[in-house]
Order: C-alpha cells, then sequence, then structure tokens
C-alpha cells in the first residue's frame, strides 16, 4: 500500500475534482476523516465490494501487480497493511503536543436487535478506536437519529450540528457508522489583529466582496511554480507538527485553469521540504470560515466505489452472517475557521521549478480564489483539503 500520506493527498485531489463539478463555491472536507470511514467500511466487506474500497488505498501501479498476483491470501494481508497504517496513524494523532486540539473519533451504532460479527466489532475497535453502541432503529429511529447527532456535536465542538438531517435515519436501518475530526490549532506566529484591514476578495475578476484580511511579514517556506504561474506558501501551527498550505495562482481566475494540470503526486512534490525553501513573504490571508455537507454517495459510487452502496451487490459478510446489510447513505460535514490565531475545523474521508533569488520580499496576496490544504507534517496526512473562492 502506499504511505497514508500519498493515500490522502490523492484521495483529497480525486474527491476534490468530483465535488467541485457541481459545486462553485467553497468546498472543504477531511480526507483523513473518509479514508478512516472507508476503511472501517473494508473491514466489514468481501468480494467485489472489498477490492473496490481496496483500490482507494492503491495507486494504479500497486494495482496492476496485485491483479497479477490477486490470491486471496494477498488481498487479505494487503487490507490488513491498510488498518495498520491507520491504526498506527491514529495512535500517533491522540499523542500530539497540548498546544493545539486534534481529535479523531469513531464510533459504531448498531440496532439493538441486529447480530453483528464478534469478529468485526473487534477488529474496529482495535483498529479504529470505534466501539458499537446499540440503539433501537427499529422503534426509535428518529430518538437514534437525535442520539448520533448530538454525539457528534459533543465530538466536534458543536461545530457540527445534524450530520444525519431528518429522515435520513429509518426503521430498517442497521448500522450506523461516524467518524469525526476536530481541529483547533494556534499559528506558530499569530497575527496582530491590529493589522487587519478589509480589503476586496475578487471571486472572479467582475465581482468582489469585502473581506477582513490579515497580514504579516514573516519568513515561510515558499515556492514558486514558474510553468502554472502560482505559488505555494506553508504556514506552520504550534510545535510544527501541523501546516497549512495555501497554494494561489497569480491570476485572479488562475484556480481553474491550473487545476487539471496539478495531480496528486505533484502536491505532495511541491510541499515537500526539499522543494520548498525558507523566503521573507509579505503574507495577506483572509480571515474566513467554511461550513459545509455532503452526501458522498453519488461521488465515491463515481469514483469506482458503487458496490458498497448497491441494495443488490454489496458483500458486507465481514459485518454479519445476516445477507442484505448495504451503505445507504455516505454523509460528511465540515467546518473551517480561520483567524488571527489559528485555525479551528472540524469534519465528521512535467514542470519546471525555478527558485528566483530576487532580494527583498515575495508577495502572497490571497485575495482571489486559492486552495488549502492542513496537513500532519510527520506522516504528510491531509487532515482537511479545501477551496476558498467566496466570502
Amino acid at each position: 500500500m502506499d504511505s497514508l500520506g500519498a493515500v490522502s493527498t490523492r484521495l483529497g485531489f480525486d474527491l476534490f475534482k468530483e465535488l467541485k463539478k457541481t459545486n462553485d463555491g467553497n468546498i472543504f472536507f477531511s480526507p483523513v476523516g473518509i479514508l478512516t470511514a472507508i476503511g472501517m467500511l473494508l473491514l466489514g466487506t468481501r468480494g467485489a465490494t472489498a477490492s473496490q474500497l481496496e483500490e482507494v488505498f492503491h495507486s494504479e501501479k500497486d494495482m496492476k501487480s496485485s491483479r497479477i498476483k490477486a490470491e486471496e491470501k494477498e488481498v487479505i494481508e494487503n487490507t490488513e497493511a491498510v488498518h495498520q497504517q491507520l491504526q498506527k496513524f491514529l495512535t500517533e494523532i491522540s499523542k500530539l503536543a497540548n498546544d493545539y486540539e486534534l481529535n479523531i473519533t469513531n464510533r459504531l451504532f448498531g440496532e439493538k436487535t441486529y447480530l453483528f460479527l464478534q469478529k468485526y466489532l473487534d477488529y474496529v475497535e482495535k483498529y479504529y478506536h470505534a466501539s458499537l453502541e446499540p440503539v433501537d432503529f427499529v422503534n426509535e429511529a428518529d430518538e437514534s437519529r437525535k442520539k448520533i447527532n448530538s454525539w457528534v456535536e459533543s465530538k466536534t465542538n458543536e461545530k457540527i450540528k445534524d450530520l444525519f438531517p431528518d429522515g435520513s435515519i429509518s426503521s430498517s436501518t442497521k448500522l450506523v457508522l461516524v467518524n469525526t475530526v476536530y481541529f483547533k490549532g494556534q499559528w506558530d506566529r499569530e497575527f496582530k489583529k491590529e493589522n487587519t484591514k478589509e480589503e476586496k476578495f475578487w471571486m472572479n475578476k467582475s465581482t468582489s466582496k469585502s473581506v477582513q484580511m490579515m497580514t504579516q511579514s514573516h519568513s515561510f517556506s515558499f515556492t514558486f511554480l514558474e510553468d502554472l504561474q502560482a505559488k505555494i506558501l506553508g504556514i506552520p501551527y504550534k510545535n510544527n507538527d501541523l501546516s497549512m498550505f495555501v497554494l494561489l495562482p497569480n491570476d485572479i481566475d488562475g484556480l481553474e485553469k491550473i487545476i487539471d494540470k496539478i495531480s496528486p503526486e505533484k502536491l505532495v512534490e511541491w510541499t515537500s521540504p526539499g522543494h520548498m525553501e525558507e523566503r521573507r513573504v509579505n503574507l495577506h490571508l483572509p480571515r474566513f470560515e467554511v461550513e459545509d455537507s455532503y452526501d458522498l454517495e453519488a461521488v465515491l459510487a463515481a469514483m469506482g466505489m458503487g458496490d458498497a452502496f448497491s441494495e443488490h451487490k454489496a458483500d458486507y459478510s465481514g459485518m454479519s452472517s445476516g445477507s442484505g446489510l448495504h451503505a445507504q447513505k455516505f454523509l460528511h460535514s465540515s467546518f473551517v475557521a480561520v483567524t488571527e490565531e489559528g485555525t479551528e475545523a472540524a469534519a465528521a474521508t512535467g514542470i519546471g521549478f525555478t527558485v528566483t533569488s530576487a532580494p527583498g520580499h515575495e508577495n502572497v496576496h490571497c485575495n482571489h480564489p486559492f486552495l488549502f490544504f492542513i496537513r500532519h507534517n510527520e506522516s504528510n496526512s491531509i487532515l482537511f483539503f479545501g477551496r476558498f473562492s467566496s466570502p
């Protein structure tokens, strides 16, 4: 399997490209959260359903070589490597420094009269630190829905409310699998509030809105992508365990033009320490909030994971010996607030480089649409991924 960093970057980018087809404005979600949920599903799937989910964790090159030797034993070993990596990541994350809050939590809510295989429950506990809470979907579907929503709210500092909307859970629901990611971190160097001024943010060449623009001049990791006419900047949080990266095109409407020229592999390469260098930067970054909810079932099906949601094709025999289980909804809600002090975020899944050595300062003025992502630096895993294009 690829490293978790490569997998989360690829999933983040593929999901973003799918979501932007139907979404003109801001986009924000947690690749690591969605991966964790897929991992918990994968534990309980078998056959073709498992193979489809498995593909998320492997590059095409990987998949080609494993198809050649696709014996059942190998598939099981492959899958185990996936769960072990996620387990290691979740354990590492829970030990991070006290300078910020970063919580990734998983929970299963199961119909109390339905028999789940003990082996599945043991593995979910072992790899994903997730326990099963019995609920009464049959007689109290709406009460159960409210209970799940309030659990999500409590785990995301009340930022994600009503993850499951009215009517989304019925008496035939057997299992609800939930993952939340919550992050609140302080910048390594805060922006001074007195430097924040009202300024225009250009959504396109003819439309602008007012934003509160924060500024600071400091040394940041920086790289200029000559062929794309875009800049990448890394802004560290306290202790440097996590950073926010901003990819800003030079042109107001430059983002749309370059998205097809960016690949997940390039993003990893461009933001690697060897590619970025410390430069003195005049940084202008808007104070912003983005909140969004997605039903990812259609998106994941478009990315090749349709069997998991198909009434007739889904194979969840690793979860329960009773047949007929299939995933009905894949809901994901997210929230981010970027301020002078830092960031609060929650979610409930061939170019030439030139280094210019001009004296003075680089200007990174984020007053038009940009991509941003928050990364756990040691594992290179992308916790959150987004596009800010509309204040």
